[in-house]
């Protein structure tokens, strides 16, 4: 099961160190991901991804960098040699400021002792983006899913190694992209919960289904009475996917 929870990232959208920290006790030994955004990293600082790092724990950093590429690769190199596992850009910066991101990370690199290269990808369309926002709202014409195959060729080629998207476009991600190229799932919603302010949704076993590496849960679990079953119990449904998967 261990193998299954190491796929999940828990999105720890608290105000404060303080109820986030609630949160983790709770989920003390399950080896999962922990995803940190712009409500708590604006809340606590670096000084409380350095604490998740220090308890064992991959992180996530979902700040979504969208600037010029000079600023972009500043913020890519604080954040590596912060230790993040994981970070993130807007690939609607265009594929000058994703390379100049790349270029942060090896900078953050240089002479930062046991920093591992994290993970970079890039948001195509947030899972709450109905096609109606993106075309009329947005100012982006055609179906969300053309978007963000397009998207995610553009980061490949900047040299990032995957991206967010809607595990709706995960298929299409995979055959343009190759089967190597990661898609980290937001969007993500037991069957029977509030869909809340997403669009473009699927329950976990679904989107292991269809190919991705990764899921990004919240409220199903930050707002359960019980966190920690909730997320044994996702855990154990996306375990008898890949056991399936390993019969096939």
């Amino acid at each position: 099961m261990s193998n299954a929870a190491e796929r999940i990232m828990v999105a720890l959208d608290y105000a404060s160190a303080e109820e986030a920290q609630q949160l983790m006790n709770q989920l003390q030994g399950i080896p999962c991901w922990m995803k940190v955004g712009m409500q708590l990293f604006y809340a606590a600082g670096p000084g409380f991804v350095a604490k998740l790092k220090e308890q064992g724990y991959k992180v996530f950093l979902d700040v979504k960098m969208h600037d010029i590429p000079n600023t972009v690769k500043g913020g890519s190199e604080s954040v590596t040699r912060l230790g993040v596992d994981m970070f993130n850009v807007h690939a609607a910066g265009g594929a000058a400021m994703m390379e100049a991101a790349m270029e942060g990370v090896d900078k953050g690199l240089t002479g930062s002792k046991g920093s591992a290269k994290p993970i970079v990808i890039a948001v195509t369309q947030l899972t709450s983006t109905s096609q109606s926002v993106m075309n009329h709202e947005i100012g982006v014409p055609g179906p969300v899913d053309e978007t963000v195959i397009r998207y995610a060729k553009m980061t490949q080629l900047a040299g990032l190694q995957g991206v967010v998207a809607s595990p709706q476009e995960v298929v299409k991600i995979k055959q343009a992209c190759g089967s190597s190229f990661l898609t980290v799932t937001p969007g993500i919603r037991p069957a029977g919960s509030d869909i809340g302010d997403q669009s473009r949704i699927m329950t976990p076993p679904e989107a292991f289904q269809q190919g991705t590496d990764y899921i990004v849960i919240g409220r199903p679990i930050t707002g359960a009475k019980d966190p920690r079953q909730a997320l044994e119990s996702i855990t154990e449904s996306i375990h008898s996917v890949f056991q399936k998967t390993e019969v096939i």
